[in-house]
């Protein structure tokens, strides 16, 4: 099987480690504005921003340098959430915008993705046309003249154009006055404009990775290690936690308890407020095959339905437009409200559920404990290629024997990472036992057999 160089959520991979080198980022730059180019001899421009890794100042530059040189005006932003560049892409009218930003992952690691000129990601087939270009060594690229090669300049108010942004999507006249909120900002790129966001609404915030210096991103603390907040929630008797991952573009919660609700939650307490409001077309919302089957059964229950794409909030979004829907998200806490964004937005999220909390003027562990999730397991194990499954029957006949044993009381999911060298296995069934036994069985013959 031949890989797409670009995964799921674009580029990503070890800082100066082949893809993820300067020289890469510069191919990048020139193909991605060669290819947006195309629409005539007008002045084109792209907007870039990054989170807070080290690696994000060469992979600017470098990208930079080939978009220049491809007779593109560039703005860099700083850094700034992913989901702030789509907004500002859209907002300043470019062709399209870039983000330096490897998400979850560690410091080390870091990605570039696109932003289309109506903020949404790129189809598959506009990725695979701009990697084409990059990885021909013989590509001949339709330089300018020199008196069209680019310009470059910052853009010092883009983090108040978010804020203001973010805000314009939370009711007029309701504050967040009275409320404690911890939010943990990973160290990555919302450390400035997410607090000052609360604030800004009223709220008393506590910070929590907000002091980012180039290596510590992700790094326990943000979306994926939310127990960091939920005990600050406890230690310090606030009435909520957030916590983002390092592009902001997740969300995951705490209540007043510090209990702990991840994207499917979440969606559930959403989802209600949409349907109940009348405001869910079809009442339907999306979400992919890792989302918990409870998920699936809160929304039959509530006279709803679920629809599963594939894995990535990109894929999640390509089906909300398909099919009219305007609500949707991941497990991981990609949440997207189509009325307000293009992508998957933690800050404009967690003011969304802020919002139902005013309104309903309940706590969190109250209107978020409609779901009750089932018992889920989610192993990773490292891959050397990854080779269809097709390919390997001893898998495919492990996979239907649990399928056999669960008796359509759970779920197995396995499918390969779209940024990593990972083969990732989900189980799911009413007996946490079984989801324990079946999960490391399937993980123990993935191991053998593609590690």
């Amino acid at each position: 099987m031949s890989e797409r160089f670009f995964g799921t959520d674009g580029l990503r991979g070890r800082a100066n480690t082949w893809p993820m080198t300067v020289d890469v980022a510069l191919r990048l730059g020139l193909a991605a504005g060669m290819f947006f180019k195309r629409k005539g001899d007008c002045q084109h421009k792209v907007v870039i921003g990054k989170d807070t890794r080290l690696s994000g100042y060469m992979f600017e530059s470098a990208l930079t340098a080939g978009l220049c040189a491809a007779g593109m005006k560039v703005i860099m932003t700083g850094p700034l959430p992913t989901p702030a560049i789509s907004f500002l892409t859209r907002s300043m009218r470019a062709d399209f915008g870039v983000v330096i930003s490897a998400s979850h992952n560690p410091y080390m690691d870091n990605g570039i993705k696109f932003f289309d000129e109506e903020g949404f990601k790129l189809p598959d087939d506009q990725e695979d046309a701009i990697a084409a270009m990059v990885l021909d060594a013989d590509y001949r690229w339709p330089y300018p003249n020199s008196d069209k090669v680019g310009r470059a300049s910052k853009i010092e108010d883009a983090g108040g154009r978010y804020i203001v942004y973010t805000k314009s999507c939370f009711p007029a006249g309701m504050t967040l006055s009275g409320l404690r909120i911890v939010v943990d900002c990973a160290n990555g790129a919302s450390y400035k404009v997410a607090p000052l966001a609360l604030e800004e609404l009223g709220a008393e915030v506590v910070r929590i990775g907000t002091d980012p210096n180039g290596l510590n991103i992700n790094d326990h603390v943000g979306a994926l290690h939310p127990e960091t907040m939920a005990a600050k929630v406890k230690e310090v008797r606030a009435d909520v936690g957030i916590a983002l991952d390092g592009d902001a573009d997740r969300l995951i919660m705490a209540d007043e308890h510090g209990h702990i609700l991840d994207g499917d939650q979440l969606m559930a307490l959403c989802a209600k407020d949409l349907l109940d409001k009348g405001e869910l077309p079809g009442n339907a919302i999306v979400a992919t095959a890792m989302s918990n089957l409870a998920l699936e059964v809160f929304m039959q229950e509530n006279g709803g339905k679920l629809m599963r794409s594939k894995v990535g909030d990109r894929y999640v979004m390509e089906m909300m437009r398909r099919e009219g829907i305007l609500f949707g998200g991941e497990q991981s806490g990609h949440l997207i409200f189509r009325k307000f964004s293009t992508t998957g937005d933690g800050l404009l999220a967690a003011l969304q559920i802020l919002r139902i909390l005013r309104e309903k003027d309940r706590p969190l562990s109250e209107i978020g404990s409609k779901l009750q999730l089932f018992p889920q397991k989610l192993l990773n194990v490292r891959v050397e290629h990854k080779v269809p499954f097709e390919q390997k029957p001893v898998i495919g006949e492990t996979v239907a024997k649990i399928e056999q044993a669960l008796g359509g009381r759970g779920r197995v999911v396995l499918r390969y990472s779209g940024t990593e060298a990972l083969c990732r296995i989900m189980v799911e069934a009413e007996d946490p036992d079984k989801v324990e036994l079946y999960s490391k069985e399937l993980a123990d013959v993935v191991r053998r057999e593609l590690g």
